[in-house]
């Protein structure tokens, strides 16, 4: 059923920059239970420990996000998922709750102390909000952001025991996973580019500097095909006419897959589900889409 998402931007140094948008009624995407999405179909996965299942796979679980689709979990305004079945495990974005994220994580069996590296796309608090409990929680990880991040939120990392890495160009997180360039002219952000073994897995936090850029970021770097994205397109006042633009600039790009959630917007997922067919990934809070992932070292330079 529809879910009001409630901005939260937590306490985390400066991570109330960037105010968030109104509230939006979130609309269910999918019956309960998790999802669990391989190739171009997506079918219901048995609840239980999340690492127990992303063995010899690429599994993304969302584990902060405004639509609902796993019962049991909390929705609010923002983005987080937890990235498996790499030598690291990595948590892309916090949301902009702590308690809310440690709730879901753990609801999707995922513990702090499993996490080996945290990304962050963007300053905003919605994605940055929650990166204060989770540090508190004891986990002592590498934490990747855009290096025009605020020094208040440098410092509390530094303060919080983490490891600071700033970046700007592509950087590796770990083997088949790296930042791509930080783009935008204003608001700096950066997407987590995945190598599955047919192409590329983007995950955007909110693409400020437009999710067919961001994708396009990826693939010049790679000289791999992206095949699937997935996360905030920030696309929630775009017209039917722009959404068509986008879904085009995508497939120019080899995007067989696309899971938009978060600030993209009902329209943007009901256009895009019916241009992508059974290419369009269920995404909201509990999904895991799961990619097939051979044990061949990156590709990427």
């Amino acid at each position: 059923m529809p879910a009001r998402p409630i901005p939260r931007p937590g306490r985390f140094g400066l991570a109330a920059l960037g105010a968030v948008a109104a509230s939006v009624l979130a609309a269910a995407a999918a019956g309960p239970g998790p999802v669990d999405s391989a190739a171009a179909t997506s079918s219901s996965a048995p609840d239980g420990p999340a690492t127990s299942r992303a063995k010899g796979r690429l599994m993304i679980t969302i584990v902060y996000d405004n639509y609902p689709l796993k019962e049991g979990l909390r929705t609010a305004w923002g983005f987080g998922c937890v990235v498996q079945g790499l030598e690291k495990t990595i948590l892309f974005d916090t949301g902009g709750n702590g308690r809310l994220l440690l709730a879901n994580m753990a609801a999707c069996g995922i513990r702090p102390e499993t996490i080996d590296a945290v990304v962050i796309s963007h300053r905003h608090g919605d994605h940055a909000g929650g990166l204060e409990a989770f540090l508190a929680a004891g986990a002592k990880v590498p934490v990747y952001v855009p290096k025009p991040f605020p020094d208040g939120i440098k410092e509390a990392i530094r303060r919080a025991g983490a490891t600071l890495v700033e970046t700007e160009a592509a950087t590796a997180v770990c083997d088949r996973a790296w930042t791509t360039p930080v783009l935008g002219r204003g608001l700096k952000e950066q997407a987590l580019a995945l190598e599955a073994t047919d192409g590329l897995v983007v995950v955007t936090g909110c693409a400020h500097p437009g999710v067919v850029e961001m994708a396009e970021a990826a693939r010049k770097h790679a000289g791999r095909p992206v095949r699937a994205v997935l996360g905030g397109f920030h696309m929630m006042c775009a017209s039917q006419r722009g959404i068509l633009e986008v879904v085009e600039g995508l497939r120019r790009l080899g995007v067989r897959q696309v899971g938009p959630c978060h600030c993209s917007g009902d329209r943007t997922r009901k256009v895009m589900q019916e241009a992508y067919g059974e290419g369009y990934l269920q995404a909201g809070v509990g999904a895991r889409l799961a990619f097939p992932l051979t044990p061949e070292k990156s590709l990427s330079r």
